[in-house]
């Protein structure tokens, strides 16, 4: 190692070996440790170019390859040469074999200037950086304790910071734990080097630092893998494979279809058999969170009269009318969505919403309690929370920062995912569907034409799919929604929390809205200024395989939260409660 050591040493010394104080081989030391200091970065960049095929893969195989690269890059070489260098003027001090020419030699073995009387003593024949700790003090001719000191604790923290903003850099848009495959080897590497001279080390190093620092921008430019190779990457494993049934001897007495493979990420969800399915008997009140499809009671009034008690209306719509009521046997206060027009349709949109939520159990969804027959219509028994709609804040208070938007952002994506988890897409998300409670914890409502796999699509007529202003462009055009369309609605709902306006801005008509995201038209509303604008032109792509997926996003945000020394758990905002009359929960 000495060789390579040698011709390293003679390549800075041609590169930079100024004849000045304190000496021209000084300097070709720092320049040494700045081409030693490029080799981390050329590790991390072979790093981020494998990433723009794997993206966040790390399977046996790619952990062992990035492993062998963070460990030769930051460990093996660096140790090697810096060790070497210090070997080669230890040698010249020797007056042994160091690879250098007769000339180079007898300019070493030349005064530098300043405090350096003979360069190859300073730099050869002193104590190691061991030796100077261990007895903390130095020869009459080197430098004061302190001076090393202080030096070796910046430039050892500062070299290991900046390997590991290396590191990180390469590993953007994933996980942050892979890039311990450059900083703990480079640690080791900084503690293996306490053998070296003191004074070769600590020039070295002064000009390892800098580069160090350089080594950030070509790693910076190869830039991250696109969002498709994250989503491809970090979608779970297709189960194609259904677990086998009984026997045909065994009898149940009420058999259960065995669960659905999960969905894959941003992609259509299949149809299975879910929606052929065999109904169970009807059974008048039963609970929404009951095994199998919710058992609609339609034709059957409850014999007994209605067991909610209605305190208040709460609000009316198209598609019926919204209480508060008291549950008189459980005293409970719940919210009832009862349908204006309790025909076949209605109670099939009514099912799909209720079975929709009854297998999404998350605490920032919103509850589904009961399906239940009232005296004037089929209504829907859910959880109630005061609060009020992000959109009516929004507009009331003006638009979020970027902290509490990040918030808004992780806990949305949370739910949602749970939601994609167990086959269930929103296809609704807008502003007044996110509910601010007392607390400023948001949850999402409104699943009223929420779909799980498997159930038909309804054909009523005039029935829009989402908002226009916040509809996906895949959703307008009549594709088929998927978790990226939920992923592209969530988005906007986001960026309108942070401008007071949807990203494709507001048209005059309904219809115009529907045109302009059949059209994919470019969102132009953007909160430029705010730190989440990148992530969010990222995830509001027209083309919805280059949107990242929800849980992406989570990471992301939460990542920035984390770096923002915020949490990502806090409240959004903090609202105040309504007076009574005023409030408006959920519908």
């Amino acid at each position: 190692m000495n060789g390579l050591a040698s011709a390293l040493l003679s390549l800075a010394h041609s590169l930079f070996g100024p004849g000045f104080c304190p000496g021209d081989w000084v300097w070709a030391t720092s320049a040494a440790g700045a081409l030693v200091a490029l080799i981390p970065p050329a590790g991390a960049l072979a790093v981020s170019i494998i990433r723009k095929g794997t993206g966040n893969r790390y399977d046996a195989t790619t952990l062992g390859i990035f492993g062998a690269i963070g460990l030769v890059s930051a460990l093996v070489l660096p140790w090697l040469l810096s060790n070497g260098v210090s070997g080669v003027f230890r040698s010249a001090f020797a007056k042994q074999k160091t690879g250098l020419s007769a000339n180079e030699l007898s300019t070493l073995r030349g005064p530098g200037g300043c405090w350096v009387d003979s360069q190859v003593d300073y730099l050869g024949g002193r104590q190691t950086v061991f030796d100077v700790f261990s007895s903390r003090s130095t020869g009459a001719d080197d430098l004061p304790f302190f001076v090393y000191l202080l030096a070796f604790i910046v430039l050892a923290a500062g070299s290991l910071l900046f390997v590991m903003l290396q590191g990180r850099t390469a590993f953007r848009r994933g996980p942050k734990w892979p890039s311990r495959f450059f900083w703990i080897p480079f640690a080791a590497m900084l503690a293996f080097s306490v053998g070296m001279e003191a004074n070769t080390a600590l020039h070295f190093f002064l000009g390892f630092l800098p580069f160090s620092v350089l080594g950030l921008i070509p790693v910076a430019m190869v830039g991250p893998p696109p969002w498709s190779v994250i989503n491809r990457s970090d979608a779970p494993p297709r189960r194609d494979e259904q677990p086998p049934g009984p026997p045909p001897s065994q009898v149940q007495p009420r058999p259960t279809p065995p669960p659905p493979p999960p969905p894959p990420v941003n992609r259509p969800y299949p149809k299975t058999a879910l929606a052929a399915a065999p109904e169970p008997p009807p059974m008048a009140g039963a609970l929404a969170a009951a095994p199998g499809p919710i058992p609609p009671p339609p034709g059957s009034r409850n014999a007994g009269g209605s067991r909610y008690r209605r305190v208040k209306q709460l609000g009316a719509g198209g598609f019926g009318t919204v209480w508060q009521a008291v549950d008189t046997q459980l005293n409970r206060t719940v919210a009832l969505k009862i349908a204006h027009a309790p025909d076949r349709d209605t109670a099939e949109r009514m099912q799909r919403e209720a079975r929709a939520l009854a297998v999404v159990s998350h605490p920032n969804c919103v509850k589904v309690y009961d399906l239940a027959e009232e005296p004037d219509g089929l209504a829907l028994v859910m959880e109630y929370l005061e609060g009020r709609p992000l959109a009516e804040l929004v507009d009331g208070q003006g638009p979020l920062d970027d902290v509490a938007a990040g918030r808004l952002w992780a806990t949305m994506a949370g739910a949602l995912a749970a939601a994609h988890e167990k086959g269930v897409l929103h296809r609704d998300i807008k502003p007044s569907n996110v509910i601010l409670d007392p607390s400023g914890l948001a949850h999402l409502i409104d699943f009223g034409i929420a779909r799980s796999q498997g159930d038909s699509k309804m054909t009523a007529t005039g029935m829009m799919i989402g908002t226009p202003d916040f509809v996906a462009p895949e959703q307008a055009m009549g594709a088929t929604a998927s978790p990226a369309s939920d992923a592209w609605q969530l988005a906007a709902t986001i960026s309108y929390a942070l401008s007071g306006q949807p990203p494709r801005g507001t048209r005059e008509t309904p219809m115009a809205a529907l045109m302009a995201a059949a059209r994919a038209e470019p969102v132009t509303r953007l909160p430029q200024r705010s730190a989440h604008a990148r992530l969010l032109a990222a995830s509001l792509d027209p083309e919805p395989r280059r949107r990242p997926t929800l849980n992406a996003v989570r990471r992301e945000v939460e990542g920035w939260l984390s770096r923002a020394g915020k949490s990502a758990d806090g409240p959004v905002t903090r609202v105040v409660p309504r007076q009574p009359g005023n409030q408006l929960p959920r519908r």
